[in-house]
């Protein structure tokens, strides 16, 4: 037996803001609210437990104590690597600077709050359309 990611929890300023911005990039949907501000979100129709985890966007307490070891990584599944980057960053992602050489084959973004995450070039088909 074995585990699976069922969710992912970003601790944020602006949870509205942040689910608003995850929800654009991935195609999802708010699934739940909590009385603590949480918000989740998640692909349609499925939700927590479903084949993809959902993000929880979580009201933070201020600044991060130590520096976040973990990001997200994006991949492009209908169109090239390069038109998926003009949308992350009409959404307004900003491009990061992480100590990349420039040489690398993917994009380093933050989102709105300065999370870094990484836009692959490789494409890859939506879940179900494998």
């Amino acid at each position: 037996m074995a585990c699976r990611i069922s969710e992912l929890v970003l601790e944020c300023a602006d949870p509205e803001r942040l689910a608003a911005f995850w929800s654009a990039v991935l195609g999802y949907v708010e699934v739940d609210r909590e009385e603590d501000g949480s918000i989740e979100i998640g692909p349609p129709g499925t939700g927590f437990g479903g084949p993809r985890p959902t993000l929880v966007l979580s009201p933070g307490t201020g600044a991060p104590s130590r520096p976040v070891r973990l990001h997200i990584d994006v991949s492009p599944t209908d169109r090239d690597q390069e038109e998926e980057l003009a949308r992350l960053l009409a959404l307004g992602a900003v491009p990061a600077d992480v100590g990349q050489t420039g040489e690398e084959s993917w994009h380093v973004l933050a989102d709105p709050e300065g999370n870094a995450f990484c836009l692959l070039r490789k494409r890859i088909e939506p879940v179900g359309q494998e």
